[in-house]
């Protein structure tokens, strides 16, 4: 199958007015290539650092956690809250490895399960829809999934027109092709053609095709999106598990949802966001806790961030 069509990587953006942010991507670039227990220890040690001085969105953590872990008990809580900033500052090298350095560290403990199920789809025609959350390890755990399948993917733009030509320009190092949230047409006539592609639809995006389905037992709005990528594409979709587990990573394609999309929109977004909860209950403390998830509410009830 030829490369999906997506939107062209631009010359990057060279104007004087960026160079700030290009010395700043230089010291990225230059932190992706240092040796991974180097890494690990200095994401530790950035994680605790954070945890004191980014209040707002440790605050944002901490009532996330509250809402979504009302059985656990403070002390529990604040632990969970401690290892989630340890796992976000380990995170940021994770990514940035992605895009910019090696993953031959990873590749050594990594293991795959599940895909077996994606070739089977795609023998019968049908394009796959991986859909996952936003974790920690979602970038460098794509970029391994990428060395067993041609996977495409979908992303926000940046911005900043430096990080838009770089972090792009690192994707597309392994990945098929990568289309931005405005390329919906392009990434289903891709799904069509029998391709492969990787969605994470668990943030609040603000767009008018939104309802509010039940995260963790709390309203949350739910971009309607993987529903209208199967009913338009006739793609399977399929939840794609991973996680960092000590010093491996376990990646894990499951089970296509059965009977999806139904005429339900809500009921399969319910469905979607059931599976991403799943995800997050096998590796909790490397969820984007710091997100705020519930900061549209249905009426009547109270937005749970307001000081």
């Amino acid at each position: 199958m030829s490369a999906p069509p997506a939107s062209p990587l631009l010359p990057p953006p060279l104007a004087l007015r960026h160079w700030p942010m290009w010395l700043a991507l230089a010291g990225m670039v230059a932190g992706a290539r240092l040796p991974w227990p180097l890494q690990r220890l200095l994401g530790r040690v950035i994680g605790a650092a954070a945890l004191r001085l980014v209040r707002d969105r440790r605050r944002a953590a901490e009532i996330n956690l509250a809402l979504c872990f009302p059985e656990m008990g403070e002390a529990e809580r604040a632990r969970l809250l401690r290892e989630t900033f340890r796992d976000l500052g380990i995170g940021l090298f994770e990514f940035a490895r992605a895009w910019w350095g090696s993953a031959t560290p990873m590749r050594r403990t990594a293991r795959i399960e599940g895909v077996e199920r994606i070739e089977a789809i795609r023998a019968q025609g049908r394009g796959v829809l991986l859909v996952s959350g936003h974790f920690m390890t979602l970038e460098i755990c794509g970029r391994l999934m990428c060395d067993r399948l041609p996977l495409a993917g979908m992303y926000r733009r940046h911005r900043n027109p430096v990080m838009e030509w770089a972090v792009k320009r690192g994707r597309l190092r392994y990945a098929a092709a990568m289309f931005a949230n405005d390329e919906v047409r392009a990434a289903i006539r891709h799904l069509k053609q029998g391709g492969l592609l990787w969605y994470a639809p668990d943030q609040d995006m603000r767009g008018k095709d939104t309802v509010f389905a039940p995260f963790f037992g709390v309203p949350a709005a739910t971009i309607t999106a993987t529903h209208q990528f199967a009913r338009l594409s006739g793609c399977a979709v399929v939840p794609f598990f991973h996680r960092r587990e000590g010093g491996d990573y376990v990646l894990r394609l499951g089970e296509p949802l059965p009977d999806f999309p139904s005429a339900d929109a809500a009921a399969d977004s319910a469905r979607v966001n059931a599976a991403i909860e799943a995800m997050v209950r096998e590796a909790p403390s490397q969820y984007l806790w710091i997100h705020r998830r519930f900061k549209r509410r249905p009426p009547g009830m109270a937005a749970p961030y307001k000081r």
